[in-house]
């Protein structure tokens, strides 16, 4: 946190929280935050601070996630869980637009627009809002701009909170997206054991920041919200390499560890699924019965189904190896050449959310790191 940003921070009692949602709310906005929902912590509706998950912490390892209960009243003391700002702003499913014939056989088409809410999300991660702007970069920043992203991008409100508690598979100090939020955000939370350290990071963060009950932040809780930071920092031990990643994995298509890999590799897309950056997709058409009307939807895609690769009759990537290695090269290497930065915010979600275990910054350090000169 930047000194401005420091100097402008003031300290909101734990009791207050409420006063927060309840503000966001008079304001106008729909409120998500996390909780715990089928062992996972995941956005819902937000109307009561009691049902954020308080002393919850998530235990996750390859292959391995799972919440565990401790004392404390800390409400953010969990890195993250299978749900990113992704599914809110750029849909799992929507339909495009539609057509219709009418008694004569001409055929209309018409565009559809998504209902779109003022949304405020509470608890969002430093990696969720670097890949927030990577997914900015893809539908709002190309030749043509994606009105339904645009729409929601537009009514989303982000309440970052810092995190203090990273899981053993994050690595976002290794990409430089984390634990810290610098930037990207309308209100920023550092939670402490007796209430939160709150900054605004833009013009309708501040209107909400200036009607909170808000007290002079001490030094004393600058220090530990710092030393907080740099423990969050200092405890995660995985990390991609550093020099010429992008460079070393395209000199190594042809690396034996992508057959190894690929042996293991079950190519059901958990990976893309749960990843905060990935934005492939495809459109297909849904005809009504009574044959007048059809829709055109946009789904979310993977580079691991077999059908995301099939040009005229071809199957350009026709097994496991291709797939993977176009999954990995492409976010760690030819992303720089599309959007000039990695593909890959170090959330470490595709590694817990993997059925097969499959790490994926070690399988970047085997092919692109000391192993794969």
């Amino acid at each position: 946190m930047g000194k401005d940003a420091v100097a402008q921070t003031q300290f909101l009692q734990r009791k207050d929280l409420q006063t927060l949602l309840d503000t966001l709310i008079a304001a106008g906005y729909h409120c998500l935050g996390p909780q715990v929902r089928d062992g996972a912590i995941v956005y819902d509706v937000l109307a009561d601070v009691s049902h954020l998950p308080v002393a919850v912490h998530d235990q996750q390892a390859p292959g391995k996630y799972h919440l565990h209960y401790s004392q404390g009243l800390r409400s953010f003391a969990w890195a993250n869980g299978p749900l990113a700002l992704k599914p809110l702003l750029f849909s799992a499913r929507e339909v495009l637009w539609s057509a219709e014939r009418d008694d004569e056989g001409k055929i209309q088409f018409v565009q559809v627009k998504p209902a779109v809410q003022k949304t405020a999300v509470i608890g969002v991660r430093s990696c969720d809002l670097a890949a927030m702007r990577i997914q900015d970069q893809v539908f709002l920043e190309q030749q043509y701009k994606d009105e339904n992203y645009q729409a929601r991008r537009e009514a989303l409100f982000t309440v970052a909170v810092n995190c203090s508690h990273p899981a053993d598979t994050c690595f976002c100090a290794s990409t430089g997206d984390g634990p810290t939020a610098k930037s990207g955000y309308d209100l920023l939370l550092t939670e402490l054991d007796d209430g939160f350290l709150v900054a605004a990071g833009s013009e309708v963060g501040k209107q909400i920041f200036i009607q909170l009950p808000l007290e002079q932040a001490s030094d004393q809780q600058h220090f530990i919200a710092g030393e907080q930071a740099l423990h969050a920092e200092q405890t995660q031990t995985r990390k991609l390499p550093q020099a010429g990643l992008a460079e070393k994995l395209l000199a190594n298509l042809d690396h034996p560890r992508w057959q190894e890999v690929a042996e293991r590799c079950l190519s059901c897309g958990n990976c893309t699924m749960v990843c905060p950056t990935c934005f492939c997709h495809k459109e297909t058409e849904q005809p009504q019965l009574d044959g007048r009307s059809t829709e055109h939807l946009r789904e979310w895609d993977s580079c691991f189904t077999q059908g995301h690769s099939y040009i005229h009759g071809t199957v350009i990537r026709d097994d496991t190896e291709k797939r993977y290695r176009q999954w990995l090269s492409h976010k760690l290497a030819t992303w720089l050449q599309q959007f000039g930065n990695s593909g890959c915010v170090g959330c470490g979600r595709c590694i817990s959310w993997c059925p097969a275990a499959i790490d994926l910054t070690e399988e970047a350090n085997a092919i692109a790191g000391d192993e794969g000169d």
